[in-house]
């Protein structure tokens, strides 16, 4: 709808580019234009965290440095974001009885608290279960709301949920996260590899996952796993939310070697702007003690009523005064994603900076400041074509095969 809108107010057939290939003299205005005519999608908004903080609302404007939040409703218009994949996120706890039946219920909570969210909201939000859905909403005025989990520890007491979790909406799944679980290794565990890989629950996962129609998610996990996943799925994977390793050497970060592998599959990844994994960020050890015990104090982010973040905030900006480090740049961002598309190519590039779970950089503070990507890329040389396709519609290739692959398959 944005793009044919824009279209017939500059008297242009929708086959028409907006504006010449080389973007000679392109405007700020006319970058914007371009930004508003794409279909951007986000595929790791960890979000949903907010959903139940005390006093909370998705259709506030909020502020980063005042209580915490990179999106909301008013941002999401301001920096032109149709939408993406709200995350049920889970912290790997313990991997005993107790602990499994934790994760299954906090999976389960958080699920609900989306779907609550998106029924308190319907008027502005819609749940997607397909590309088409994408397409419709977005066309719509409304915000594309897809789910997926990050790690997925919720499963691990009983693997058959995830068919639940997909007929409730779940679209992307995350093998890992820092540490390793039943299912596979983590890029980040100091205990370093349990399975070399997937474990077999994990390799039935994947199955189960192509059978339900769900793309597979390897950001987090190991090479050992990233590999697996890329021979043993028989539709193209993404990495929801991955950097460069050849900018910046880190566990978390992913090679060239493995990037042009991703892309000759067909699948895509999606640039975090995670500080800590663009940039070298040295540990002080009393800074981090000091930051640990400032969490401890304050509990849990989703249960700070606005008093506590704000006393919370003040004795973090203490603590990083009194311990400062470097801070990653929107410059430090761009060098990840301007590597990545030179090794994987326009159409297996997308964006997914983390936002709400650690993402965003000195100039891409929150999602208001997301058309700046869009007027870098084209200032860089990429086509209107190419801002389309890095926003969403490489996304929405993959889901498709996702899709078809699914309909295709035997339905137990």
């Amino acid at each position: 709808m944005k793009r044919r809108v824009l279209a017939i107010a500059l008297g242009l057939s929708l086959a028409t580019p907006l504006w010449a290939a080389d973007n000679k003299g392109l405007t700020p205005a006319q970058a914007r234009q371009i930004h508003d005519s794409a279909l951007v999608l986000d595929t790791h908004l960890d979000t949903p965290a907010n959903f139940q903080r005390p006093g909370w609302s998705i259709r506030d404007r909020h502020d980063h440095e005042g209580d915490q939040s990179q999106v909301d409703l008013p941002r999401m218009k301001e920096g032109g974001l149709d939408g993406g994949f709200w995350v049920i996120y889970t912290d790997q706890g313990a991997r005993d009885e107790s602990g499994n039946r934790a994760a299954r219920d906090h999976g389960l909570i958080r699920l609900t608290e989306i779907r609550e969210m998106l029924a308190a909201n319907a008027a502005d939000f819609e749940l997607a279960s397909s590309a088409a859905d994408a397409e419709r909403i977005a066309a719509s005025g409304k915000r594309v709301s897809f789910i997926s989990m990050e790690n997925a520890s919720p499963l691990a007491s009983d693997p058959s949920l995830l068919e639940l979790y997909h007929k409730l909406g779940l679209r992307m799944l995350g093998i890992t996260h820092v540490k390793n679980n039943d299912f596979g290794d983590s890029s980040t565990d100091a205990a370093g590899p349990e399975w070399k890989g997937l474990s077999p629950k994990g390799k039935a996962l994947v199955v189960e996952a192509n059978r339900l129609g769900l793309i597979l998610d390897a950001s987090h996990a190991s090479d050992a796993v990233f590999d697996q996943l890329l021979e043993l799925s028989k539709t193209p994977i993404v990495l929801s939310h991955t950097s460069a390793d050849a900018v910046f050497d880190h566990p978390r970060n992913i090679d060239d070697t493995r990037i042009r592998e991703l892309a000759a599959k067909g699948g895509v990844i999606h640039v975090n702007a995670y500080g800590g994994y663009l940039i070298s960020i040295p540990k002080k050890p009393e800074r981090e003690a000091a930051l640990e015990a400032l969490s401890e104090k304050y509990g849990d982010e989703g249960s700070r009523d606005d008093a506590r973040i704000q006393a919370y905030l003040k004795e973090r900006t203490e603590i990083e005064q009194r311990y400062p480090v470097p801070r990653a740049t929107f410059e430090d961002y761009m060098r990840h994603l301007l590597h990545i598309l030179k090794v994987a190519g326009p159409q297996h590039v997308g964006i997914g900076a983390d936002w709400d779970g650690g993402g965003g950089v000195a100039g891409l503070e929150d999602v208001a400041a997301l058309p700046r990507i869009t007027e870098r890329l084209l200032k860089e040389g990429y086509t209107e074509a190419d801002v389309r396709a890095i926003w969403g519609g490489n996304l929405l290739r993959v889901m498709r095969a996702v899709e078809a692959a699914a309909q295709a398959s035997p339905q137990s």
